[in-house]
């Protein structure tokens, strides 16, 4: 649970959003757009368990997603 907390703490610098979060078939999707985080913050983030999705443009993460 603590890589998922720093990877949201990182991702609120960028936004603090209502509602930051969707969840659909086994994928979190967390809805910041990359565009807006720094190159360093998104390979930080990747190490972390989320991937950047650039269709979507979000970032999402199967670790979190399913149980």
């Amino acid at each position: 649970m603590a890589d998922l907390i720093e990877a949201l703490t990182i991702l609120m610098k960028y936004g603090n959003l209502s509602f930051p979060t969707a969840c659909e078939h086994d994928v979190l999707y967390i809805l910041v757009d990359p565009d807006v985080v720094s190159g360093e913050d998104i390979t930080h983030l990747e190490q972390l368990g989320l991937l950047v999705d650039t269709e979507l443009g979000c970032f999402y993460s199967f670790k979190y997603g399913s149980g």
